[in-house]
């Protein structure tokens, strides 16, 4: 079972960008187009165990998803539309039925072709949709990127791409997105959002967030095809060029970016006899034709010129550090200055790229302490550089580089420290607690031990940068958040002897908002549902669609939060018998069933009861009815 399990995952993984594109074709939803592709992945998962794989999975994939979208499109009398859309009776070019695949060949049919995904992306990038929503939904619907490989691409968490990417296919739904690819005016105004789609689907496949391997190459090359199809589609526009160019070059160095165990080789010490010489040359090609369409350099054709220094025998870091300097003042963005700080490492000294790092802000992305860890090394300072490397290992979700990084750090040769280790003094004051309070305390101390290095001597530890730890790790919390946090990291300081270290950190005042005028709801005989809800926005204050779009998997029972929204004793005392044998989907759900004609997105139905998210307007009108107030009035009240 496990083996048809990663056939059946390999073969999405290839096809889901043209079943979804070739569905969009006949039913112009992208939301429904999805859903009916994953309605097949789900037969494939029922059926090849016992029948086999078929000889043309993708193909049968596509016939079933097909005959979902057929089925659907009759109940919603839309077969017409069907009609005129598919090719005359026996003209399909479809494999032959595979094994549990529906009788009949007039709707069987190969994945949708390389016009059909282009179709796909543009109305994924519409512009009724905010960009990040462009973004999210393309990475989800073309590249077949899960939620967590989205948000790590994004820098933020899954639930907020799950609900972003689910919003997106409602407005694209509502506002009847016309099937097409666009042109003029429209074409340029939407290529942007296009190219930084088409970038972050390489990145995700030129460094993988997650798994074993460092490279996922079906990425890369999915990206490089649309690269050039963006490219035919649009010549006159540099920027095009420049991102076909950049992406070239740096797949050209796929085959010497790791070494002999999958393990990550630095770009200044791999092998350039290595490098394809034939994907640099079309990418000098690409940036040939770029300068042929003029205008000033973007974003996509510096990075590209900065591609092609690498290329010479000897990189010219000075050239390097200026481009990036030009590249920071058109995208000012902490990951531009810690690539800059790199170049600057190489051009002027590590000291001066280390200088450039101390004002770069990125929570929890290792590819910050491994940079300053690299610097370190340098600048012969091991001790330091060993717990920057240990940090990046601990926030980095690839295999290859923590294990890279974990043999980087192991082999720096350190002088011997008197007194515990911070991962080991935390791990043994939590030991010493009672049950319930270890669970409060764990996620908090588990932040900041991952954040400063679990092998850093306790001793070695300073305020300043326990405070930063604390800042850097959470941000924006509410002060509620904020003073639990604090007040278990005091705690622990105070039993390792030194409650000097919490010296930075100071409690936040918690406003206090009374209630509104009116009758308060009367909790007994209330629907427990209604009775979560009220609760839980009374305690978090959250944004009453945040509350709503929550899912079950989202939840952190022990810490008594789901991301930003977080509650106290009342709501913790309600969830559990509101979620019950659940463990995902929506945490509201509705009293019934969706009917057959609309069924819901998938991120909003419950697979396990088969009942749809409760809406914003049901949860209004209910409230409403029971009370005489709306759901804002809850908010930071006290019930």
């Amino acid at each position: 079972m496990s083996g048809i399990s990663a056939t059946v995952g390999a073969v999405w993984k290839q096809e889901s960008a043209r079943i979804v594109a070739g569905l969009l074709r006949l039913v112009h939803d992208v939301g429904l187009a999805e859903e009916m592709a994953q309605e097949a992945l789900v037969a494939a998962l029922e059926q090849w165990p016992a029948a086999g794989v078929p000889d043309n999975p993708g193909a049968w994939l596509m016939t079933i998803a097909k005959r979902r979208a057929v089925d659907h499109l009759r109940r919603s009398s839309r077969l017409t539309d069907l009609d005129a859309e598919r090719p005359a009776s026996g003209s399909h070019t479809g494999a032959p039925d595979a094994p549990g695949a529906p009788a009949g060949g007039d709707i069987q049919g190969e994945p949708g072709s390389g016009d059909d995904v282009l179709r796909l992306m543009f109305i994924a990038c519409h512009p009724v949709l905010p960009t990040g929503a462009r973004v999210a939904l393309t990475l989800r619907v073309v590249a077949g990127l899960t939620a967590a490989e989205i948000a790590r691409a994004f820098l933020t968490g899954e639930a907020a791409i799950a609900q972003r990417i689910a919003a997106a296919k409602r407005t694209l739904a509502e506002a009847q997105v016309a099937y097409g690819l666009p042109d003029g005016a429209e074409l340029r105004e939407r290529l942007s959002s296009v190219l930084e789609v088409v970038y972050l689907i390489f990145n995700e496949g030129y460094s993988a967030t997650s798994g074993a391997e460092l490279i996922r190459g079906d990425l890369c090359l999915e990206a490089l095809r649309l690269g050039r199809l963006l490219a035919g589609l649009a010549p006159d526009q540099a920027e095009v060029h420049g991102l076909v160019a950049l992406m070239e070059i740096q797949q050209s160095r796929a085959g010497a970016r790791t070494g002999p165990d999958g393990e990550p080789v630095p770009l200044h010490e791999q092998n350039r006899g290595r490098w394809d010489r034939l994907l640099i040359e079309r990418g000098f090609a690409a940036m040939l034709r770029a300068r042929e369409a003029g205008g000033p350099p973007g974003p996509y054709l510096l990075q590209a010129a900065i591609a092609v220094c690498h290329t010479a025998e000897k990189t010219d870091w000075v050239r390097v550090a200026a481009l990036y300097e030009s590249l920071e003042r058109l995208m000012p963005t902490p990951v531009v200055r810690l690539n800059r700080a790199v170049a600057v490492g190489f051009a002027d000294g590590p000291q001066a790229g280390l200088d450039l790092l101390d004002d770069v802000q990125l929570a929890d992305y290792h590819l910050l302490p491994g940079v300053r860890g690299d610097l370190l090394v340098r600048l012969g300072r091991p001790a330091e550089a060993r717990r920057e490397l240990e940090r990046a290992a601990g926030l980095t979700r690839n295999t290859a580089e923590r294990d890279f990084l974990l043999r980087r750090a192991a082999s720096l040769a350190l002088p011997e420290h008197d007194g515990p280790l911070l991962g080991l003094s935390a791990d043994s004051f939590l030991t010493g607690l009672a049950p319930a309070t270890a669970r409060a305390y764990e996620q908090s101390l588990r932040r900041i031990v991952r954040a400063l290095g679990e092998r850093t001597p306790l001793s070695a530890v300073t305020a300043s940068q326990l405070a930063e730890a604390c800042s850097g790790a959470w941000p924006r919390v509410a002060p509620r958040s904020w003073n639990r946090h604090v007040s278990a990291i005091r705690s622990f300081t105070t039993w390792a002897g030194t409650p000097i270290l919490a010296a930075g950190l100071r409690s936040r005042p918690v406003e206090s908002v009374s209630a509104p005028p009116g009758p308060r709801p009367v909790t007994g005989g209330v629907n427990l549902r209604e009775r979560v809800l009220w609760s839980l926005l009374a305690e978090s204050g959250a944004r009453v669609g945040a509350v709503l779009g929550l899912n079950v998997e989202d939840l952190d029972l022990d810490d008594r939060s789901a991301g930003p929204v977080v509650w106290r004793s009342g709501t913790a005392r309600l969830l559990p018998a509101l979620i019950g044998d659940r463990t995902r989907g929506p945490l509201f759900l509705s009293d019934r069933r969706p009917g057959p004609g609309r069924p819901p997105a998938a991120v909003d139905l419950c697979p396990e009861t088969g009942r749809r998210r409760l809406s914003y307007e049901r949860a209004e009108y209910l409230c409403k009815q029971a009370t005489g107030h709306t759901l804002r009035h809850f908010r930071g009240t006290t019930i």
